[in-house]
């Protein structure tokens, strides 16, 4: 089972890297409705919107 919950860590790791990208890609281009996409796509994924606005806080 140890290998289930590493894959399930490193899944979940590259959602968020993906949403990351995505979210600063779309506050770059000031696209509020690809934004709001975005915090939808993370709440079904079960992960919280606000590590997609720090990631975008960090980078500028």
């Amino acid at each position: 089972m140890a290998t289930a919950h590493t894959n399930s860590a490193a899944r979940q790791a590259s959602l968020i890297e993906s949403l990351r990208m995505r979210y600063a890609a779309a506050v770059a281009a000031g696209d509020a409705e690809a934004k709001l996409a975005l915090f939808r796509e993370a709440a079904y994924l079960d992960i919280r919107p606000e590590l997609l606005e720090q990631s975008a806080a960090a980078a500028a």
